[in-house]
């Protein structure tokens, strides 16, 4: 079953308990039991497994952060700037974003736009507020990127590695997400409306309760996944 808030509480008591705790970086799935596909987790505010609880108290602080949304944010309707004029601007997304990680605050906007990083490696980069629409990124590794922010409507991930990134708070509406992997990644407030999820991968993924509602909403989203993720 998908990892829910119902108990928003009893989250931010298991967050704060553990803030001393390092924050997650890197973390593993674990191992599936045999003859039965692993699924996602459900944080109840009970006592995890020692070696999930500073995965579950970081996903329990990022869900109090946007609990508050029933949706994800209508960013339909967001003006963006003008494109970036630097012939490098492209070149930014592989050092990403420095400041005001978790907010997306920058002193300068991280244009990704109309750039081709196809089979490219920006793992464990920070892409919080980035603007990656028009782009492509097929096949990209993206293990371990911090996603905060991102508005990536109508971009092509196909094939993507999102293992262990943080995507929280993405407006990925319309985009290709086919086969793209979200092994272990944490999912919050993202909308996925109208996005290609055909072949998606959410494996041991901690994941909103309202995006899971999303998710499942999907009809891109395959049989054996639905139960994976926990649809009802």
């Amino acid at each position: 079953m998908a990892m829910s808030c119902k108990i928003p509480l009893a989250c931010a008591v298991q967050s704060a308990k553990l803030s001393s705790a390092k924050q997650l970086k890197g973390a593993r799935p674990s191992a599936p039991r045999a003859n039965q596909p692993s699924k996602s987790i459900v944080c109840h505010g009970d006592a995890e497994q020692d070696r999930k609880k500073e995965r579950s108290a970081y996903f329990c602080g990022l869900c109090a952060a946007v609990g508050m949304f029933s949706s994800a944010p209508a960013w339909s309707a967001m003006k963006l700037p003008p494109l970036d004029t630097d012939p490098a601007h492209c070149e930014r997304a592989f050092i990403g974003n420095t400041i005001g990680q978790a907010n997306a605050v920058s002193d300068k906007v991280l244009d990704m736009r109309q750039c081709n990083f196809d089979g490219k490696d920006l793992s464990t980069t920070t892409l919080s507020g980035g603007l990656m629409n028009e782009s492509t990124y097929r096949g990209t590794n993206m293990q371990e990127v911090v996603m905060s922010k991102a508005y990536a409507v109508g971009s092509d991930f196909s094939g993507a590695d999102f293992t262990n990134a943080v995507v929280d708070r993405v407006f990925f509406a319309g985009a290709n997400l086919s086969n793209a992997k979200f092994i272990n990644a944490v999912i919050t407030g993202t909308d996925f409306e109208g996005a290609n999820l055909e072949g998606a991968d959410f494996e041991d993924a901690l994941i909103g309760n309202e995006d899971v509602k999303r998710i499942c909403g999907n009809p891109t989203v395959l049989e054996d996944m639905r139960d994976i993720i926990g649809c009802r």
